[in-house]
């Protein structure tokens, strides 16, 4: 039945319990290590009731198996396990800084090899990745807003035999899907929009195949990276709302953009729903909608971007995104961010207040 509804839909009413008299409508967090003998579960690190919920919601959501983590970077680590000893990844220049840190990591220590590309061009990846056991990709980029072409490159991995994966926490299932594009693996932080709140630290994968699924579950289990039974419980939670809370910020987020394109103090504007964005055609044919997210610059000003992140009273100066409410940051204050991000780029997580309550705070900021 799922599969005929709206993904707004699904949303609401996947990993429900069944309707029978007397049943509640939503799950609750189960808390226990131990079972008896004789069920499916066995022990607390192999399963639980509310991590079963909301891998259901997801699998439905992407279209196909999911298995939640601790965090997202467990979610990552785990995929990344996945590249055998001395094999090859192939990554973009820009991504989540946390998952090019561990695949630098990993190199140091000698476990595989690593090749960045820009995803934007899709020849160049195309090429890079004959050979490669994994290649890893983000659209948009974090926090470049770059746009892959992922039905492209899904296929050049596919024909290079390389495994696919997709970090999609900026879209969310709701706007892109990766696994009907051709990738075999997605990866989400659902701290961000999926859970939603700011309150949860929770990370998950959905595979395409049960081969897969099976590889990663072992890995979850061996090497503990459990989510809570409350982070899995109050995710699923956040999820329900997300369509409304998704289409609230992403016009927010549009209506951010064309005023930050306007401005004198602005340089540039990152954000594939603009026209003028370089991702803005490949977004609109493979996205249902443009997203929450979206940077900006002030021609090199990088204490001037500092300074903008420090004077908003209504915008919160913070890392991490895709909560309720509106933050930003400089993400060159993070020294781990890789030095091809413009010093002074702002990135903003837009969030669900009104718009013109946004824009007056993020102009008062400009101003000063």
């Amino acid at each position: 039945m799922m599969r005929d509804l709206d993904p707004s839909t699904v949303v609401v009413h996947a990993g429900r319990p069944a309707r029978v008299a007397d049943a509640p409508m939503g799950g609750s967090p189960v808390f226990t290590s131990t079972y008896v003998a004789g069920g499916e579960v066995g022990y607390g690190r192999f399963g639980n009731e509310a991590w079963a919920a909301f891998e259901e919601t997801l699998g439905a959501l992407e279209g196909g198996r999911c298995l939640s983590f601790a965090s997202g970077m467990a979610a990552a680590a785990a995929v990344c396990d996945l590249v055998p000893v001395g094999g090859r990844v192939v990554a973009p220049q820009h991504a989540y800084n946390g998952v090019l840190a561990l695949l630098d990591q990993q190199v140091a220590a000698g476990r595989l090899s690593l090749d960045r590309v820009s995803v934007v061009d899709t020849a160049a990846v195309s090429a890079a990745v004959a050979g490669a056991d994994l290649l890893w990709l983000e659209s948009p980029t974090n926090p470049a807003m770059e746009v892959a072409d992922l039905p492209a490159l899904a296929a050049a991995g596919r024909r290079a035999g390389a495994t696919v994966v997709v970090d999609n926490t900026f879209a969310t299932p709701l706007l892109q899907q990766p696994l009907s594009m051709g990738a075999d693996i997605v990866v989400h932080s659902a701290t961000k929009f999926i859970a939603g709140h700011s309150d949860v630290v929770l990370g998950a994968v959905v595979t395409k195949t049960d081969e897969h699924w099976s590889a990663l579950e072992l890995r979850r289990r061996s090497q503990g990276a459990i989510p809570g039974p409350m982070e899995a419980w109050l995710a699923l939670r956040g999820f329900r709302t997300l369509a409304l809370r998704l289409e609230r910020a992403q016009s927010n987020a549009a209506f951010l953009a064309a005023r930050l394109l306007e401005h004198p103090r602005v340089s540039r504007v990152r954000y594939p729903g603009l026209p003028e964005d370089p991702g803005h055609a490949r977004a609109a044919a493979q996205m249902s909608g443009f997203g929450a997210i979206l940077a900006f610059e002030l021609g090199g000003d990088a204490d001037g971007a500092q300074h903008v992140c420090e004077s908003t009273n209504l915008w919160v100066h913070a890392t991490s995104l895709g909560g309720v409410e509106s933050t930003l940051e400089r993400r060159r204050r993070w020294p781990i961010e890789v030095p091809t991000i413009p010093t002074d780029l702002i990135r903003l997580s837009v969030g669900i207040e009104h718009p013109d309550d946004l824009w007056a705070d993020l102009a008062q900021a400009l101003k000063s």
